[in-house]
């Protein structure tokens, strides 16, 4: 596969059945459909050249023409819940090679459920994936809070409840003992021949690029539009500049 070094491209995920909340790459967040904030992002970046949808619905290929950004249609049968992204990026990835002969080096996964990505963000994870030959992603996360850390999950079985890893816990009983742990945060980039060798948009290997906490907030359920609107109001995030 021919590749255009250097070039980064934006990939928008947006399918339609969404289960969680209707339709919720369209819900209205703070006064705009949620996938427009990762459209204001990448043009903040100043270092996606091209921004592309993947959809299967009519409505938010109709959002991706106001907000004059590319759509590609997205074949029935990857439109499920189950639908692996790696499986959406391939056909992506493939079709356009066959089309126009070569993809981007890099592309930047735009999850429209982040609307606290930043065009800084994308950048710094742009940046530090081109400044390491050797890297197939880059990734931001987020410091991962004590309560949620992996030694202090739990699991029920037979109707009773118990630490998910004993016997580590054992030894790393308190915060100070505990190593660091971080969680996904808004924005992966990877490249794009890494991605289809491994089979998987998280291409090892990858580079952290640590954020604020709260940018790194994912809009999921119903009452996760309150909760990012009370972030907002409390000035512990913010939204890309428009």
């Amino acid at each position: 596969m021919k590749i255009i070094p250097g070039a980064v491209w934006g990939l928008i995920p947006a399918r339609g059945g969404s289960k969680s909340i209707p339709m919720k790459n369209l819900t209205p967040f703070v006064g705009r459909p949620l996938m427009d904030f990762q459209v204001l992002a990448a043009n903040a970046s100043q270092c996606i050249s091209r921004i592309l949808c993947s959809t299967d619905h009519q409505d938010i290929a109709d959002r991706c023409a106001t907000l004059r950004i590319e759509v590609h249609e997205r074949p029935i049968h990857l439109g499920a819940d189950d639908t692996p992204v790696m499986a959406v990026i391939a056909d992506l990835l493939q079709d356009l090679y066959a089309k126009e002969g070569a993809v981007a080096e890099c592309i930047a996964l735009l999850q429209p459920t982040s609307p606290f990505l930043l065009g800084e963000h994308i950048r710094w994870a742009v940046n530090a994936l081109l400044a390491d030959a050797d890297a197939g992603s880059a990734q931001t996360v987020v410091p991962c809070p004590h309560n949620h850390h992996a030694l202090n999950q739990r699991v029920i079985q037979d109707g009773r409840v118990s630490f998910r890893f004993a016997e580590e816990r054992a030894i790393a009983h308190n915060k100070q003992r505990k190593p660091n742990h971080y969680l996904f945060g808004n924005l992966l980039v990877f490249r794009s021949l890494a991605a289809l060798e491994q089979q998987t948009p998280f291409a090892n290997p990858s580079v952290p690029i640590e954020v604020p906490f709260c940018q790194g907030f994912d809009l999921d359920a119903p009452d996760d539009v309150k909760m990012g609107q009370a972030l907002l109001a409390a000035g512990l995030a913010e939204l890309p500049n428009s």
